[in-house]
Order: C-alpha cells, then sequence, then structure tokens
C-alpha cells in the first residue's frame, strides 16, 4: 500500500492515512518506515481506524518531543470535516461532554457525572452545508478523547453518516469522518505549517460541494 505523502522533511511527515488502517503500532508506522526506508516512524496523535485524512509522524525523538508539546499545550490544531444525520438547531457552538471509554466494547459513551475513566470533551463545529436530510460541519477539537467527535453528535440524536457503532442507519459508507487540515509549528525552526486535504468522493460527501 503506497501512502500519500504531502511534506516529507525536517525531522517528521505528513501524509493521508487511508480508512481502515491503524494509525498506531503495527498500522501507518510500519508502512511509512518500510516506503520511506527509514528505521523509526513515531506516533504523535491518533486517528481512528475507520477514519481517514491528514496526518503527522515525527522521524526522529527530539521532533517527536516538540510536537507532542505542542498538542498539550494546545497549539497543535485538528480540523475535520464531518456528515451528520439531520440538522443541528445552532449553526455553530462549543460542545462539552464527559465521555467514558469502555475498552471492553471499544465503545465510548457520554455521562452525566465524572467517575474513574471519565474525561472531558470538547470540540467547535460550524454547520456548512445541508442536503439529502444530512449536514456537512467543520469540527475542531479542543482535546481528543477516543471516538469523541462521533459520541458527541451521536449522543445529540445526530450520529455520524456510515457509523453504525453510534447508531446511524446507514451502513453501506464508511463513517463519514476525515481529517481535514492540521496546523502546527515547525519542530526545527518553529514556523508556522498548514497542511489540507479534501475527502474522498462517494457518498455522503458527493451530497456538498466541497
Amino acid at each position: 500500500m503506497e501512502i500519500p505523502i504531502l511534506y516529507h522533511g525536517g525531522g517528521f511527515v505528513v501524509c493521508l492515512k487511508p480508512v481502515g488502517v491503524e494509525s498506531e503500532t503495527a498500522g501507518m508506522p510500519s508502512l511509512l518506515s518500510r516506503q520511506l526506508r527509514i528505521p523509526e516512524v513515531l506516533c504523535v496523535h491518533r486517528l481512528d481506524k475507520a477514519v481517514g485524512g491528514v496526518m503527522v509522524y515525527a522521524l526522529d525523538r527530539d521532533s517527536a518531543a516538540a510536537l507532542s508539546r505542542q498538542i498539550g499545550d494546545g497549539r497543535f490544531e485538528k480540523e475535520y470535516l464531518a456528515v451528520i444525520h439531520g440538522e443541528l438547531n445552532e449553526p455553530e457552538a462549543e460542545l462539552h461532554d464527559l465521555l467514558f471509554h469502555d475498552r471492553t466494547r471499544n465503545k465510548s459513551y457520554a455521562v452525566t457525572r465524572k467517575r474513574a475513566g471519565v474525561k472531558e470533551a470538547v470540540l467547535d463545529y460550524r454547520a456548512l452545508q445541508a442536503a439529502g436530510g444530512c449536514s456537512l460541519l467543520s469540527v475542531r477539537l479542543r482535546t481528543g478523547r477516543t471516538h469523541q467527535i462521533r459520541v458527541q453528535f451521536a449522543s445529540r440524536g445526530h450520529p455520524l453518516v456510515g457509523d453504525a457503532k453510534y447508531g446511524s442507519p446507514r451502513r453501506d459508507c464508511p463513517v463519514a469522518l476525515y481529517s481535514h487540515r492540521l496546523a502546527f509549528a515547525h519542530p526545527v525552526t518553529d514556523e508556522a505549517l498548514s497542511f489540507t486535504a479534501p475527502p474522498p468522493g462517494g457518498y455522503p460527501w458527493s451530497l456538498f460541494s466541497i
């Protein structure tokens, strides 16, 4: 499998993760290591196996530490495109939830009170278009919880199209979530960088002009 490369140099590589490939361990790092013929590829952020799009990987320990610091400091921007069932009441808003991830079932749940294993989840969304009983959203993560975008919208009655795990009635397409844009500072020069890619074709993306 050939991984599309958007940028390679300066201690990191920016690429497009295909749907169905693990973002960690033996997935993307192993594929990139073989493709680029380098001994080590380090994962600094995650993307669900069912989700594709723009990711960055460090190629040395110093770059990994620098990128991880940006993530911890909130200076690493992640923007997604998502298609949900229905239309939200507010065209844009910040969503706050408490999420519990059940590792046995690999599923997250919105809960009402803090307890062991419960973490706060925050995201911003903006509705871009509506068509065919669905809405196209731009989503920016403020926290990085497991299945966060998927469960935060599903808990409000608007599951992502194709996400049967969280209540979508459509099972004939992949989960309609795509890592559309990453923005961060170059780990060596501190130059501001931004990388974007459009979502794949096919339903439900084909409902919208993107």
